[in-house]
């Protein structure tokens, strides 16, 4: 028996995915926005210490100190993501109170992991030095990485007041934040990295300091825009109460998706630590294809925190079936940036690796690997934006499964294989992080589409 839309019922069926592509995008486009401003502070310093003397190890140690960071602070900041699922519900079933709660509670975590956090970024160039690392990569490394764990506080603080923002629908101070920190971490390197305006010229760590400081002013801004929103609403005060119950409730949801952000970044983390081993030019190669497909990763990632919103508030609205269009609106959108991303890639794959660097050794690989990066633009997105529709329903945990199994128990041994085995270099390494990126993706696309099924 066939089943047929009825002509009376198409154009409401239209309306109704016409408005859940509009509201997706007017949320997601602020986000995405900030989400680029984000990971372009980790372009523009490895842009400016790229003009340093020794070009290929100021970029390689500069990447290497912003993967070993990122792989412990971005667990952190993982931690708080149940705020995404118990604040975007609050607000979709019209219960602010509940939502200050989460969001109390959620800066309290963050107080408390920042020590435990900065403590063990603070292990890394040990561990690195026993990893092997040469010194001529450790030694600004070290001072890169020491300036930048002064900035974990405030990046908590930041995250934590962004979920909150970002699930009642306040987005574009969110994007305003990121933008113009930007601003304060270019004149941070161009003063620090060079010496200007009469500071002494620092060199690699500079950059850490000046990354420091734009953290300490997004949440300054955050904070100040939290408090002229909350101004405005004509509610009772705020209840400051602390409840251990709703700590552990955000750390049950955001504990598996902290371990998934901790898989992904931990493989790219591994696979540069590998690249580092086979010295300056790879690792150097590989940071600026790294740099380029994270950039790009971004306009997804961001359109995931607009899924994670927009099914939560659904859901809390008791609309299944609004929370699944909102889910597949931003899956559509997530693959049809990332399709022509990659086709920017192959295109024009040396003219952007020559942005980085003038070696030509450099751009050789550089060049090389993006065209890697292009393979797995697609899976990459469907992958960002499926675990933020999941998130939004309360799953964190299918992601953190597929993340495991994919990289850890596929790409990365591939990409070693290859690597060290075969003799393919970098290469082989990106091969087997692309394929892991295939798995990934298409395991959470039919997991989201199962949910619809059920």
């Amino acid at each position: 028996m066939s089943f047929v839309i009825s002509p009376a019922y198409r154009p409401t069926l239209y309306a109704r995915w016409h408005e859940d592509f509009r509201l997706t995008l007017r949320l997601a486009l602020p986000l995405i926005l900030a989400e680029v401003g984000w990971m372009s502070m980790g372009i523009v310093d490895t842009l400016m210490v790229g003009r340093l003397p020794n070009s290929a190890v100021a970029i390689g140690a500069t990447g290497l100190g912003q993967t070993l960071y990122n792989s412990i602070a971005i667990f952190g900041s993982g931690l708080l993501l149940g705020m995404d699922t118990f604040v975007a519900q609050a607000h979709g079933r019209e219960d602010l109170n509940d939502a200050r709660h989460s969001l109390v509670n959620g800066v309290l975590l963050a107080f408390v992991l920042t020590p435990v956090l900065m403590l063990l970024i603070s292990f890394w160039p040990v561990l690195m030095q026993r990893f092997g690392i040469s010194a001529e990569l450790l030694a600004p490394m070290r001072s890169y990485l020491w300036a930048l764990n002064w900035g974990t506080l405030p990046l908590l603080a930041y995250f934590a007041l962004r979920r909150y923002l970002q699930a009642v629908n306040v987005a574009n101070p969110i994007m305003f934040a990121l933008v113009s920190a930007n601003l304060v971490n270019l004149l941070g390197d161009w003063v620090l990295i060079y010496g200007h305006l009469g500071f002494r010229a620092m060199g690699v760590p500079g950059s850490g300091w000046a990354t420091c400081w734009a953290r300490v002013y997004m949440a300054a801004f955050l904070g100040a825009t939290l408090l002229w929103v909350e101004a405005k609403r004509s509610l009772p005060n705020w209840k400051m109460q602390v409840d251990v119950g709703r700590m552990a409730a955000l750390l049950r949801l955001g504990l598996p998706a902290a371990a998934q952000i901790l898989l992904e970044i931990g493989a790219f983390a591994v696979a540069t630590a590998l690249c580092a081993k086979l010295g300056p030019v790879s690792l150097a190669g590989h940071e600026i294809a790294l740099n380029c497909a994270a950039l790009a990763f971004m306009v997804p990632l961001g359109i995931s925190s607009a899924a994670a919103v927009r099914v939560g508030q659904q859901l809390g609205k008791r609309d299944p079936a609004g929370a699944q269009r909102a889910g597949w609106s931003a899956i559509f959108l997530g693959a049809g940036f990332m399709t022509c991303s990659g086709l920017l890639f192959v295109s024009r794959s040396r003219s952007i690796a020559r942005l980085f660097s003038p070696d030509p050794a450099v751009i050789r690989v550089g060049a090389t690997l993006l065209l890697v990066a292009a393979a797995f633009q697609l899976f990459d997105g469907l992958q960002a934006v499926t675990t933020g529709a999941l998130r939004g329903a309360g799953d964190t945990i299918t992601a953190m499964l597929a993340n495991f199994v994919a990289y850890w128990l596929i790409g990365l041994p591939l990409g070693y294989f290859l690597c060290f085995r075969r003799g393919w270099g970098a290469l082989g390494i990106w091969i087997g992080l692309c394929i892991g990126l295939m798995v990934i993706g298409s395991a959470l696309l039919l997991a989201w589409h199962a949910r619809r099924a059920s």
